[in-house]
């Protein structure tokens, strides 16, 4: 009788430990599951080691374990069998960088395979638009109390962070002024108005879902002084920001292409080296370049500093003849197609009348350059006379 209740109490005793092991063991769970459990397989087994010592009794189910397990035989076979090729789930891993929407840093946006703490809050995000770093110590730190060990970094020293935005450029700004002065005082044409701000003026950033708009509180302008002080806000953004004071003064401009970097002397000007400004009227120059086609494919003759207006007197055409040169000179009479050397007496781009010496005769023609190291000369087509009508009146008052 005593036997059976020792018996008894064992399988009682050895039922939850059982139940304990399945739930925290490592092998073959879901990723949820890993929360607080080491991936290595030397923590198991101590576990393992130390469960045994704790409950001696437990030994003594393994031969009734056993024996049903050879009673159903073929039946946990196909079962047993998937979990021997299955791969293990990977255990925490951190992130080499994260992007988040809220004002906070949640467990899950630094750690992958986080499990149920994935949604637990442990840092303050940076502010809207920006990128912050934490060290990779730090998140460890940060996670451990939450049962979160064996944390794999990967050799990743720091986690960037990004709090998502969405931008409100310094443009936009601008052209949202301009139009709430153009309503108020009647200004007619906006195209060629700009705002040159006091003090500097930053993008703002608000939530990426946020439908907010610039809304000027109050506007004041001087037509005279063309001075303006303005206090604008920001609605519809999820937090409230205070309003922001903006002073100015509106300028007329107009647009003309600008160099995108210091363009040496001598230098061609390719199409990506400049862009079209608008620049304000003070800076206007006669024949000012305002196209980027009118620009492209000629030479600087000076230095061009980047953003400032090109005038057409700072370039030319690329000399395709240079001074004292040997060129080939080619004659054209219709028919007929002659070539003989030359020497160019002034350097020419295309399509420059420049003076040629003809080696063979020794005579100096002029000469159209037609491309790199050619001239043309083109003969003038000799004009023949109708023979006259005697019979014509004209004729004989002439005579």
């Amino acid at each position: 009788m005593i036997r059976i209740a020792a018996f008894a109490a064992a399988v009682a005793l050895a039922t939850p430990a059982a139940a304990q092991m399945n739930i925290f063991s490592p092998s073959p769970l879901a990723a949820e599951d890993w929360v607080g459990v080491a991936p290595a397989p030397v923590a198991a087994k101590s576990f393992a080691l130390a469960h045994e010592a704790a409950t001696p009794a437990a030994p003594q189910t393994a031969a009734p374990q056993t024996a049903a397990s050879e009673r159903k035989g073929s039946r946990l076979l196909p079962l047993a069998a998937p979990a021997e090729t299955e791969k293990a789930p990977a255990g925490p891993t951190l992130k080499r960088e994260a992007i988040v929407t809220g004002e906070i840093v949640r467990i899950g946006d630094l750690i992958e395979n986080a499990g149920a703490v994935a949604e637990v809050a442990i840092f303050r995000a940076p502010d809207l638009g920006q990128t912050g770093s934490v060290p990779a110590r730090r998140v460890a730190e940060a996670v451990r109390p939450h049962q979160i060990v064996g944390l794999d970094t990967r050799g990743i020293d720091e986690v960037l962070v990004t709090r998502a935005s969405r931008a409100i450029s310094v443009k936009e700004i601008e052209a949202r002024l301009i139009r709430a002065l153009a309503a108020q005082y009647g200004l007619a044409d906006t195209t060629d108005l700009a705002i040159a701000f006091e003090h500097e003026v930053r993008t703002l950033y608000v939530e990426p879902s946020a439908h907010a708009e610039l809304a000027p509180s109050r506007l004041s302008y001087d037509p005279r002084s063309r001075r303006f002080d303005a206090m604008i806000e920001l609605t519809g953004a999820a937090a409230r920001r205070a309003p922001i004071r903006l002073m100015g003064v509106l300028t007329e401009t107009f647009e003309a292409a600008v160099p995108l970097r210091t363009l040496a002397q001598g230098e061609i000007v390719k199409a990506s080296d400049l862009t079209l400004a608008r620049r304000p009227k003070s800076e206007f120059v006669a024949a000012a370049v305002t196209t980027v086609e009118q620009a492209a494919g000629l030479i600087a003759k000076r230095a061009l500093a980047p953003g400032k207006p090109i005038r057409q007197a700072d370039l030319m055409k690329p000399e395709l003849v240079a001074r004292n040169e040997t060129v080939t000179i080619v004659f054209e009479v219709p028919g007929i197609m002659l070539t003989t050397r030359g020497k160019a007496l002034e350097a020419g781009a295309q399509g420059d009348l420049v003076n040629v010496l003809n080696v063979q005769s020794k005579r100096t023609v002029q000469a159209t350059v037609t491309g790199p190291g050619r001239v043309t000369v083109v003969a003038m087509t000799p004009r023949i006379v109708a023979t006259a009508d005697p019979s014509n009146p004209q004729r004989k008052r002439a005579e």
